[in-house]
């Protein structure tokens, strides 16, 4: 697609870069074969749409898209007992198996000897366990992002078989010394881990983030860090910022490439968008396809959120659960109408998307019985990070968002509840600014503001 560049010296600048990639050929090849495939590993209960601006970002800076590959794992939720069968939910070693077939369909597609893996969080077990079943020749460098390498917790009297559980079986499996020097890391790819300081909810010395508040987890700041990994800190991050942030991009890049990269995100002038319905069953998010939603995607006016002349796109899914395509632009706001039997009508409201992307992923969602008793319910979501009270300068509906506490950055979400009439609500985040019409709850109808930051 025609896209708005920085210049013609820092395209050359980032041209130059490519061909200085460690241990890749520079001379006689195209710019694809000059980029290894990255494939990405998203965290508990996530989904691929994670990546979404890390993509863009690995884009806009000369990275082919056919060769960036965002997973997305069928039931993506750990088992509360790794070793005991639990509905919608996997456990480590299906995780890794998934990613094992994933890798060789992109190796197979792409013709490479090895990718690069990245992961946030539970993506980082997936890839640990991975490599550590005899699969390191494959990859060049594997890159964790916020994965409690040694526990959110390391007790043996808490749910002493859960995957999270440093003291368990999956990760005491995982740290076991391995090669010459009793690294932690499989000896082979090179190793980065990226963590917070002490913003990450799931590497705390008290338990507050696992409804145990005050009781000692025996795991601090340094749990993600592992012996044999370059392990970096990127102050202030939350537990998902330090895979989907800007500067987690960056260190991603600076690892991979030798060099930093010399642009942002890169606006295009067309832009095509696409994903996939995604489901949930017994109270578990899963990320099966969802045939036979609706979907009904409008232009907005950014202001109100009003909705501004014939739909976009109006379709129903099939079997793949596919919504798209669906041809922009990069001023455009938009609301995606979409339901399907069983689930509530949501309204999902976004900013201008920048660029392309094939992974707008959209998820079923029901209203709860304490939303019914609102006349309307609006969410706004921040997927790629959590919002930090005194960090982010952030407000719903002109007030400070309902239900999200000060200290350690934790909730993905605010929701506010309103009366039914039909107004508008606007949120805000870090310049961000997206702009909603509440809809009644009585026809079963919930409305998202959903953050790109």
């Amino acid at each position: 697609m025609p896209a708005r560049r920085v210049g013609l010296a820092a395209l050359a600048l980032s041209l130059s870069a490519c061909a200085g990639l460690p241990g890749l050929p520079s001379l006689g090849l195209d710019r694809a074969s000059q980029h290894p495939p990255v494939v990405f590993v998203h965290g508990n209960g996530d989904t691929a749409a994670l990546w979404l601006t890390t993509l863009w970002r690995f884009e806009s800076n000369g990275w082919p898209r056919d060769r960036l590959h965002a997973i997305d794992a069928p039931n993506p939720l750990a088992r509360d007992d790794d070793a005991v069968p639990q509905a919608n939910r996997t456990s480590a070693a299906e995780h890794a198996e998934f990613l094992a077939r994933e890798v060789d369909a992109v190796l197979a597609r792409t013709g490479a000897k090895q990718v690069v893996l990245v992961g946030n969080s539970r993506g980082g077990n997936a890839i640990r366990t991975y490599l550590r079943n005899g699969n390191a020749a494959k990859v060049s460098h594997a890159i964790l992002g916020g994965t409690p390498n040694h526990g959110v917790w390391a007790r043996a009297d808490f749910r002493p078989g859960n995957e999270f559980n440093g003291a368990g079986p999956v990760l005491m499996t995982l740290n076991a010394p391995q090669g010459p020097n009793g690294l932690e890391v499989t000896p082979g790819p090179r190793w980065m881990t990226l963590r917070s300081d002490n913003n990450d909810k799931f590497a705390q010395p008290t338990g507050e983030w696992i409804g145990r508040p005050g009781w000692a987890t025996e795991v601090d700041a340094r749990g993600p860090e592992l012996k044999g990994a370059d392990n970096r800190v990127l102050a202030g991050l939350d537990h998902r910022e330090v895979s989907y942030h800007g500067k987690a991009f960056e260190q991603t890049y600076q690892f991979i490439t030798g060099k930093a990269p010399t642009a942002g995100i890169v606006v295009q002038s067309e832009v095509v968008l696409d994903g996939k319905i995604n489901g949930a069953a017994a109270g578990s998010p899963t990320n099966l396809p969802v045939a036979g939603a609706r979907v009904v995607a409008h232009r907005v006016n950014c202001a109100s959120g009003e909705r501004q002349g014939a739909p976009l796109l109006e379709k129903t899914t099939g079997a793949d659960g596919r919504w798209g395509p669906l041809k922009t632009d990069a001023q455009t706001c938009l609301e995606f109408e979409y339901g399907a039997p069983g689930f509530a009508t949501v309204h999902q409201y976004r900013s201008p998307f920048p660029r392309s992307s094939d992974i707008v992923h959209l998820r079923v969602a029901s209203l709860t019985e304490a939303d019914r008793k609102a006349g309307s319910v609006v969410s706004f979501a921040r997927p790629r990070g959590y919002f930090g009270v005194g960090r982010d300068v952030m407000s719903l509906d002109g007030k400070p968002l309902p239900g999200i506490p000060p200290g350690v950055a934790g909730l993905a979400s605010a929701k506010l509840s309103l009366p039914a009439d039909a107004r508008t609500v606007v949120g805000e985040f870090n310049g961000e600014r997206i702009a909603m019409r509440t809809w009644p709850t009585a026809q079963n109808r919930m409305v998202v503001g959903e953050l790109h930051q």
